[in-house]
């Protein structure tokens, strides 16, 4: 097993996120979310559990701090040496009297960085508030510096070889939708089309393979559809029901979501406008979207075309996506809603989601789209109308 990049595509990575620590005058960050521990050096494992966290210097780094049970994942997945990786002892798992942030903290201390101005993530799902209190506690000297979501940013604009990933990855969504597409009909379980749908996402291509999607595949089927995040049942599939997916392939860690309807019967006259208002929408947002346009007028786009047929979203329709573990596949940073002031950088990766979801039924569409100087690609192809299945 080897890293998913080059060196040199993670030197260029560190090199670039150096730069911003530089600018906020930093002697170190803090890193707790897996995602951006993956993006900085390759790790790749399912260790983020137990307390793990990489220490990003201007200097000798970066460092990858975990359980010791998985610093041989950290020599075969990075490029990480031997003095970059620490691991804390087994001893120290699940402690109630103790947490290896102590002991991380004691490290740091001792390899100079007591006094040092440190940032931190200060709201990722896996840096606790006890992680962070016992760093902070044994080097009470140091300046602590929120600088949550300084790598997200610095992710935002996508390399060659990450475009290159996230296309594969979106071969692999294309063929979890159609997998949905082809088993979706009135009697079906939800959880054995899904059971389906989560094999072909892993098995992927005969040229390369899948991994976990950080978004668990969603299907969105009759009431249930009604509502943004649900997750599978063991019922079946029934006549006249409105089925939405939102799906997705993954390889090398990255992410590539797709959303797609399926109606099984005859359509409503509801649903054929909903649709037709959706498509719409989603062109006239791919024709707003290109490099430096604020995120807030593609937006706008979209809602030049909701207004006209009378309809309402509330929510944001997308937001910057890439590298990323369960449970959220997106980057934290770019959002797509009225009146936000944000560039779109060249080079991004969005994923935008018109989901409409109305009384008692509900539809998806979506794309993940490669931002361009003069416009933007779609990853996947598959056809975007709401695919019917009749008896």
């Amino acid at each position: 097993m080897a890293p998913a990049f080059s060196k040199a595509e993670y030197d260029d990575r560190l090199r670039r996120v150096r730069d911003v620590m530089r600018d906020r005058g930093l002697d170190a960050v803090i890193i707790g979310d897996p995602s951006n521990i993956n993006w900085l050096c390759g790790y790749d494992a399912w260790s983020f559990y137990t307390p793990q966290m990489m220490l990003v210097d201007l200097d000798h780094g970066p460092f990858w701090m975990g359980r010791e049970m998985d610093a041989g994942a950290a020599r075969f997945t990075s490029y990480l040496t031997a003095d970059q990786i620490i691991p804390y002892p087994e001893t120290l798992v699940q402690r109630p009297d103790t947490h290896p942030a102590v002991f991380l903290a004691d490290w740091m201390a001792k390899a100079g960085f007591a006094n040092a101005k440190i940032g931190y993530e200060s709201d990722v799902y896996y840096l606790s508030p006890r992680a962070l209190a016992g760093l902070q506690d044994g080097m009470p000297k140091a300046v602590w510096v929120d600088a949550d979501l300084l790598v997200n940013w610095v992710r935002l604009v996508k390399s060659d070889a990450e475009i290159a990933v996230m296309r594969e990855a979106a071969r692999i969504a294309e063929i979890a939708m159609q997998t949905a597409w082809d088993g979706a009909r009135p009697g079906v379980r939800q959880c054995d089309l899904m059971a389906d749908v989560i094999a072909a996402q892993i098995r992927g291509t005969p040229e390369f393979g899948g991994d976990q999607t950080a978004i668990h595949p969603l299907i969105l089927a009759g009431e249930a559809a009604s509502t943004a995040h649900p997750l599978w049942n063991d019922h079946v599939l029934e006549d006249g029901q409105t089925v939405a997916f939102e799906l997705g392939g993954c390889r090398k860690r990255y992410n590539v979501g797709l959303a797609r309807t399926v109606h099984l019967g005859t359509p409503s006259h509801q649903l054929q406008e909903t649709a037709k208002a959706v498509e719409e929408g989603m062109n006239a947002v791919m024709a707003a979207l290109r490099a430096d346009v604020f995120a807030g007028d593609v937006h706008a786009a979209w809602q030049k075309v909701l207004d006209r047929y009378g309809l309402e979203k509330k929510s944001r329709i997308g937001y910057s996506i890439g590298a990323a573990y369960a449970p959220d596949w997106g980057e934290h940073t770019l959002s797509f809603r009225p009146n936000e002031k944000v560039p779109v950088p060249e080079n991004a990766v969005v994923h935008i989601i018109l989901g409409m979801w109305m009384d008692g039924w509900g539809m998806e569409l979506s794309e993940t789209l490669h931002v361009t100087k003069t416009g933007c690609d779609k990853l996947a192809d598959f056809p975007q109308h709401v695919h019917l299945v009749q008896r």
